[in-house]
């Protein structure tokens, strides 16, 4: 599974290990990342990227995101850049691309090391090369839900050197390259061999799978724009549509009678990360207007490759009652 899915995601190295919050930890460790060192990353995610950044006892600078990707924004990077900054981890959110092509060149000028967050992007592309491929290291997710999902955790770091490869490799399998040799402090963070035999069928169709992805997206695009702001594709590269994201000021309602017409939504994410508990200390006087106001107004209706056209109808209809009624 790891030669291929390096092989399809055109990177030197993949390594497999035990989740995709795992795949982040292991690459923050990989990349040198120290106590007290700064990394750059996005308000507008899910957890695991800022806790991968904890678990090493570095700190998460969190720069506000574009109103139509969702995505770190790259001039907002470079303000933040101090001495302390060591790395930028930008998320490919909801299967969108981040705007690699400025954050590389960024972190070229500043000598900061690049770290892909692709939880959510497996397949999709910027500029003809595909996520993971573009920074020192990419960290996938093989949850369930995911574009490219196993029947459990599993997660795979990409690597764009084999000193790189080495040390991941070392550090999930309890800091050892020859057994009952142990050179660092490493984890139990190895791929299921199960987990492996499902994602190998499974990475064969992943193309098919995000088309037809794509396909359920547009249909509601075109369905639903001039009710709500509808995703945006910006032309550089190839959004796979993890999630079907929308913003909206109806949101409740909107929920409300997909509810009772018994269709799945959800909200990605009801709290960004900078006003979470957790973070309340450290980011006491942070205001990120846009996470803030996409987390108030976003919500997600149910996309994946099996969905009918008379499904994606169904939901259309819902959604316009809603903001009619």
């Amino acid at each position: 599974l790891e030669k291929e899915a390096a092989d399809y995601l055109d990177s030197p190295f993949a390594v497999g290990c035990a989740s995709g919050t795992d795949a982040l930890h292991l690459a923050v460790l990989a990349a040198g990342i120290k106590p007290g060192d700064e990394v750059i990353t996005t308000p507008f995610t899910f957890i695991a990227t800022a806790e991968a950044i904890c678990y090493v006892g570095a700190v998460p600078v969190f720069v506000d995101v574009d109103p139509q990707t969702f995505n770190i924004v790259p001039e907002l990077i470079e303000q933040a850049i101090t001495p302390r900054t060591k790395a930028v981890i930008p998320v490919h959110l909801f299967g969108q691309p981040a705007d690699l092509g400025t954050i590389g060149a960024l972190c070229q000028r500043h000598n900061l090391v690049l770290i892909e967050d692709c939880a959510q992007s497996f397949g999709a592309a910027v500029e003809g090369r595909m996520t993971g491929s573009l920074g020192s290291f990419g960290c996938f997710s093989f949850f369930p839900s995911k574009n490219l999902g196993g029947y459990g955790d599993g997660g795979l770091v990409t690597a764009a050197t084999a000193e790189g490869a080495e040390t991941l490799k070392m550090l999930r399998n309890h800091g050892s390259k020859v057994r009952y040799h142990h050179d660092v402090i490493g984890f139990n963070s190895r791929l299921d061999d199960l987990q492996a035999a499902i994602l190998r069928v499974k990475l064969r169709h992943i193309d098919r799978f995000n088309q037809e992805r794509r396909r359920v997206a547009h249909r509601y695009s075109a369905g639903l724009q001039d009710l709500v702001q509808v995703p945006f594709e910006d032309g550089k590269g190839v959004h796979v549509y993890h999630q079907y994201t929308i913003l909206t000021d109806k949101r409740d309602q909107i929920m409300a009678r997909l509810s009772e017409q018994q269709i799945a939504s959800a909200i990605y994410y009801p709290i960004p990360l900078h006003r979470q508990n957790v973070f309340a200390e450290q980011c006491r006087n942070l205001s990120l207007p846009v996470a803030e106001s996409l987390a108030s107004r976003c919500m997600s209706l149910p996309i994946y490759p099996e969905m009918t056209d008379d499904q994606v109808e169904q939901v259309i209809a819902a959604v316009r009652g809603a903001v009619a009624g």
